[in-house]
């Protein structure tokens, strides 16, 4: 936990400061602000670093070289510091970070330069030989061995996009089931229609 990682808590609350409420409030009349003068202007006030006009200390100090970008960081090492190891013996980054010539491996591997005198014959793998380097190395009877390293470009985990929002499903009201007894309320028995009588024509008058 560190001194700028401090926050309040997230339910607290703190009144803000009333101004201009009058002399006993310690806040009345100009405010906190004094008297006149650019700051007590409503929108007053200097930019940060502003001196009061003389020459701010951003442009008071010297300004030296610059930070290229684009530059191909190497891991360096000179023909001259080759010359402890055994005839034959195969020099790689790795072989050098192993032994403790090297701190670290640069992305862009491994450089010689041309710096001293060799006569062991070597097989150096690098990513880049000087032309000095090259020619001591193979008058030496050794052999340079030129591999280009790029370096390794982290690729970002593909987002998963989220799956499409299926429509919602209407729910479909189910009708309770009717009990035996509703039923036969519901479902009276119909009963035939009795049969009328037979009317006997009568006699006609005469």
């Amino acid at each position: 936990m560190q001194i700028n990682e401090l926050n309040p808590h997230p339910n607290a609350r703190k009144k803000g400061k009333r101004l201009g409420r009058g002399i006993g409030s310690g806040k009345g009349k100009t405010s906190g602000k004094g008297h006149k003068g650019q700051w007590a202007r409503s929108g007053g006030g200097v930019r940060p670093g502003f001196e009061g006009g003389q020459m701010p200390l951003i442009r008071r100090l010297p300004k030296r070289g610059f930070t290229n970008n684009f530059a191909k960081e190497y891991s360096i090492v000179n023909v001259g510091d080759l010359g402890q190891f055994k005839k034959g013996t195969e020099i790689t980054a790795e072989f050098l970070l192993d032994f403790g010539m090297l701190s670290k491996i640069e992305p862009y591997g491994l450089k010689v330069l041309g710096d001293g005198e060799l006569t062991i014959a070597l097989t150096v793998v690098a990513s880049k030989f000087t032309k000095s380097a090259k020619q001591k190395i193979e008058k030496a009877g050794g052999k340079c061995v030129e591999v280009i390293k790029t370096p390794k470009v982290v690729e970002k985990p593909e987002e998963k996009k989220p799956a499409p929002a299926k429509a919602p499903v209407k729910a479909v009201a189910q009708k309770p089931a009717a009990t035996k007894a509703a039923v036969k309320t519901a479902t009276p028995k119909t009963v035939p229609a009795a049969k009328k009588p037979d009317e006997k024509k009568a006699p006609a008058k005469k």
